[in-house]
């Protein structure tokens, strides 16, 4: 990791991904750890998934997520930390009228740097199955949607 201070309005490397609609301006970055600020429209959310490498945390700094964690719902509110340990299924999603903007953090860092520019400016019209089977290629794994 190099040492310094990465400032408020720009990313690593000037990096901004635009992920499915979702900014992700990443601000740390190491093999035990990586950081980046997100920025989530209204009506953008991430299904669920799960990190089987990965710890992951998301510190809410506007806006409110609801939260499906392991099963069950839950929300989280500014001020708020989601602690979703590796292994385990979670969704987020922005239902709300309000844009959410949060500090995501995993630890190890392991694929997910790469995966990122893999979904870089695929759109939101991305096709599920690439996103999918991309993901999967980079240790993130989504589950298959709920039947109803």
């Amino acid at each position: 990791m190099i040492p310094g201070v990465t400032k408020s309005n720009t990313g690593i490397e000037e990096i901004s991904w635009n992920i499915l609609g979702q900014t992700y301006v990443p601000k740390q970055k190491s093999e035990n750890s990586m950081a980046w600020h997100a920025t989530l429209p209204k009506g953008t959310f991430v299904p669920p998934h799960i990190h089987p490498t990965q710890d992951e945390f998301i510190y809410v700094l506007e806006g409110r997520f609801d939260v499906l964690l392991n099963g069950v719902e839950t929300y989280a509110e500014p001020g708020d930390l989601i602690r979703l340990p590796k292994g385990i299924p979670h969704g987020i999603y922005n239902k709300t009228d309000q844009t959410i903007k949060c500090l995501f953090w995993v630890a190890p860092t392991r694929k997910l740097f790469d995966l990122f520019w893999a979904l870089h400016n695929l759109g939101p019209d991305a096709n599920p199955a690439d996103v999918v089977a991309v993901s999967a290629k980079h240790e993130v794994d989504f589950l298959p949607p709920e039947e109803e």
